[in-house]
């Protein structure tokens, strides 16, 4: 799964965002083992000593039987946004022989339970089925099941974690039609354990099942689930039956089925065998033409990530989907993915971002994840930080290590913004409170980073053979890290249990101080290396890196071993000592503080072919201006790496008037024709405030809005326009109504509201009148639509009143959670509106202004209409939170 974690930066100062965390029910399985390891807890050893152990310790979960194959035959029913189910469930004892069967099985109407077509009794409490068997089985007796239901998702008591909005398993999208621009659609969401909101199974994912899913819908639609599509039949009456039939084995979790009338486009990746596997892209009619462009490198990455790994992909086929209002960012369903609707984007929008690195996250996991699956919860990053590293993999493969530097490091600083806010913890981490509290920057980001330093304190070699001795090793089961663990010592011969215990079962990160002492007499360089973490909850590490030396003599790469909390490194030196570049590799996680003088900063700049080392040098060595650091600002205006080039943006501000003309020249430069348009933007925002007159930068902005492709680069043209000359921007943004992009929408909805009229009401309407919104883009429309109103007449607030209560119905649930404080900013601007129109009120009836009375209180009863009647609305609003 993909984690969308968004800090929503609205308009409204008193707009703030906490999402409240549910604790989800806990099964009765879980309870025995939180009880069990409780009771454990005060025990001791035969020598008499305390054994500590934690008071809540989720284990995976034990099981007595084995689910072999699952076959579900599925009927929807739009009406109530249920699902009639017949579940045939091929089972066999584990190990010792069974008596009894217990399923996961939420909110559902249980109809009967057959075996050999005879009756078992059973019960059942909403959220798991207790069924007695006929007799005792054992483990060489498998024996079918037979389960009619009806899965009732709307009855399901929700909760929401870091990575998911909803855990209702199963769900109904505008079943109803009402929303004539939001197509009727059904998908699943089962991590992590709510696909039993839609069928019984053991619902964790340790558990492993084959699958065949027929579904009987309506003709218009089409159908996608797990595995191959083995038959379609018409059935004469406008329905149709698919059968979806998965052979290999996979957790239930795994399992998904969608239902929609969706366009299919399709595409190919070729085996090495030379025979074709499909690779189908599911979207929206008005994005056919552009599946490819949003999905196009899939095959691409499958190639890669098959020979990467040495394990071809194991599964039949790769379909992936984009479906509505979905309650994640992505997850990675064996063979058939789901995204949320955030990838839709036209070719112009793609020109400034792109989605691939969520797509090889997802594809990733088909490895790490699927084929083998975390035994439990807290070993969840046996699937996320693989498929977190896996952006990175990708990004180098197709875009280079600077690129892959960069998103790392932005994945960096994603897991200390999060151990900042609210603490750390392990990532192989057993006594959390909530499984989806797992989802988090540790999962993800930590443990791709983590992973990137195992292979870089291995090597390539090593590290890729022991991830593919790890999944043949472990190919469709449930594993845990100390398999991982033993992987990479089989195929590295090395013990690493300190790096797998520092790095995975301890909490925290190394804070490391490097400092140098250079004697020139002696030709000698003293290296000094602190670990200043707090040891009482963090360990002490062990840090094999490599650093490296220049000198006369040239570059020297050499590796060192920091153990203790105080480590000295003496090295000789050949002449002039140039640079010293403490972890050359820059894979090192923890935060890292390097004092050296300024010069070796401006001569690491120059001779480093690492982003990260280029841009610390540029950072570091303009904490103190000197002639070689204004000529290494100005000169990294020209670096191969864009994010350099902006991050030079950012700096040259240090430099003096003497380069403010060059300056100028260079950045008008590279706003009109550097290859990526942040560099571009970044120009232009710098350029605000240096260019020397107003007609230059009006010059400057028109040109960009006529020939710039970027939308990022049009909307900071038009706000910065509308900062020189309103009226120029508000005709352009009427040309840029037409575009196709709520990304360009967007800014123009933030210019109207507060430079716009009456005559942009329009707009807005026509904007709510689709609301085709993706994530917060949505919700940044609706405040500016609300400051809008807020300066216009009571008229137009009061007409505006039928479509904020359309957008309540009809917007997704990110608009809907911010809608009552829309709400409350237009009745509170009406009630400044009522306490000025007051004031004028009582000064104009002391001058015996009467045309001013009457004139000031017709507006004041008009806005007393406004605040009645939103107020009222309000109240509608909080019913049906």
């Amino acid at each position: 799964m993909k984690n969308f974690i968004l800090f929503f930066l609205t308009l409204f100062v008193f707009f703030s965002c906490g999402t409240k965390r549910n604790t989800t029910n806990t099964t009765k399985e879980e309870l025995k083992t939180e009880i069990l390891w409780n009771e454990l807890e005060k025990t001791v050893d035969s020598s008499g000593i305390d054994i500590h152990l934690p008071k809540i310790f989720h284990a995976s979960r034990t099981l007595t039987f084995d689910l072999l194959h699952t076959k579900l035959e599925l009927t929807p029913k739009w009406s109530n946004s249920s699902m009639n189910g017949k579940a045939s469930l091929t089972i066999k004892a584990h190990f010792d022989s069974i008596e009894k069967v217990v399923l996961d099985a939420k909110a559902m109407d249980i109809l009967s339970v057959k075996l050999n077509q005879k009756e078992l009794k059973y019960s059942y409490d909403s959220l798991q089925l207790h069924i007695d068997l006929d007799k005792k089985y054992s483990r060489f007796e498998p024996f079918t099941i037979d389960i009619e239901y009806i899965a009732q998702p709307e009855k399901r008591a929700l909760s929401s974690g870091q990575a998911i909005t909803s855990d209702k398993g199963l769900y109904f999208i505008n079943p109803s039609g009402v929303d004539k621009n939001k197509m009727p659609q059904i998908w699943t969401q089962g991590e992590t354990e709510s696909n039993s909101v839609w069928f019984p199974t053991i619902d964790s994912p340790n558990a492993k099942t084959a699958q065949e899913i027929i579904l009987h819908v309506e003709d218009k639609y089409v159908t996608l689930s797990n595995g191959k599509l083995i038959s379609s039949k018409k059935n004469g009456d406008g329905t149709r039956t698919d059968h979806w039939e998965q052979k290999l084995s996979h957790s239930p979790y795994l399992f998904m089925l969608f239902v929609g009338e969706f366009k299919i486009v399709k595409d190919y990746y070729t085996r090495p065998d030379g025979s074709k596997m499909e690779v189908f892209y599911y979207v929206e009619p008005e994005w056919e033409s552009f599946a490819k462009d949003i999905f196009g490198e899939t095959p691409q990455m499958i190639a890669y990530f098959s020979k990467l790994t040495g394990v071809e992909y194991p599964w039949d086929k790769y379909h992936q989907v984009v479906v509505r209002d979905y309650v994640s960012g992505a997850m990675e369903n064996t063979g058939a993915v789901v995204f949320g609707e955030f990838v839709y984007k036209n070719k112009r929008e793609l020109i400034d971002e792109n989605d691939n690195s969520t797509i090889a996250h997802e594809l990733f996991h088909h490895w790490f994840g699927d084929l083998v699956s975390c035994e439990s919860w807290s070993n969840l990053p046996l699937n996320e930080s693989f498929a977190n590293y896996s952006q990175y993999l990708w990004d180098e493969y197709r875009y280079g290590r600077d690129e892959a530097d960069y998103q790392a490091e932005k994945e960096k600083e994603g897991y200390f913004n999060q151990v900042n806010n609210s603490g750390g913890h392990p990532l192989i981490w057993h006594d959390y409170q909530d499984k989806e509290q797992m989802f988090d920057g540790h999962s993800y980001n930590k443990g791709g980073r983590i992973l990137h330093l195992l292979r870089k304190t291995l090597g390539d070699s090593v590290f890729f053979q022991s991830l593919s001795l790890y999944l043949k090793t472990n190919r469709f089961k449930a594993a845990e890290y100390h398999q991982l663990r033993l992987a990479f010592e089989e195929v590295s011969g090395q013990d690493l249990n300190w790096f797998f215990s520092q790095w995975f079962e301890k909490s925290g990160h190394p804070k490391i101080d490097v400092e140098q002492y250079y004697s020139a007499a002696n030709q000698e360089l003293v290296l000094t290396v602190y670990q200043n973490q707090d040891l009482s909850n963090t360990p002490l590490y062990r840090l094999p890196i490599k650093i490296m030396i220049e000198d006369e003599a040239g570059q020297k790469i050499i590796p060192i071993d920091i153990q203790k909390v105080e480590n000295k490194f003496v090295f000789p030196v050949k002449g002039k000592l140039k640079n010293v570049c403490f972890d050359y590799e820059k894979a090192l996680f923890g935060e890292i503080k390097e004092y050296k003088p300024v010069e070796q900063y401006v001569h690491e700049y120059y001779s480093s072919k690492r982003y990260l080392s280029r841009k610390n040098a540029l950072i570091e060595a303009s904490k103190k201006i000197n002639p070689e650091v204004k000529k290494m600002l100005f000169d990294a205006l020209s670096d191969p790496f864009w994010e350099i080039r902006k991050t030079a943006i950012e700096q040259i501000r240090l430099l003096d008037e003497s380069y403010a003309e060059k300056v100028n020249e260079k950045l008008i430069y590279l706003a009109k024709n550097d290859v990526n348009s942040k560099v571009r933007n970044e120009s232009l925002i710098y350029l605000f405030q240096t260019l020397p007159t107003e007609d230059d930068k009006i010059s400057l902005y028109i040109n960009c809005l006529k020939t710039d492709s970027s939308y990022l680069v049009l909307g900071t043209s038009l706000e910065l326009l509308a900062e020189l000359r309103p009226s120029l921007a508000i005709e352009n943004a009427k040309i840029l109504e037409q575009e196709n992009s709520n990304k360009i929408r967007v800014k123009i909805a933030q210019l109207y509201s507060s430079k716009g009229d009456d005559k942009h009401y329009p707009f807005f309407t026509e904007l709510f009148k689709n609301q085709n919104f993706s994530y917060y883009d949505g919700i940044i429309c609706l405040n500016s639509f609300s400051i809008y109103l807020s300066n216009q007449s009571p008229d137009l607030q009061l007409n505006a009143l039928p479509i904020y209560k359309d957008i309540l119905l009809k917007g997704s649930s990110l608009i809907k959670t911010f809608m009552g404080q829309n709400i409350s900013f237009i009745i509170n601007k009406a009630e400044e509106q009522i306490k000025e129109l007051k004031a004028k009120i009582e000064f104009a009836e002391k001058k015996n202004l009467r045309t001013e009375v009457n004139l000031y209180q017709d507006l004041l009863d008009k806005y007393e209409t406004v605040i009645k009647s939103w107020t009222e609305f309000f109240t509608e609003y909080e019913s049906t939170k």
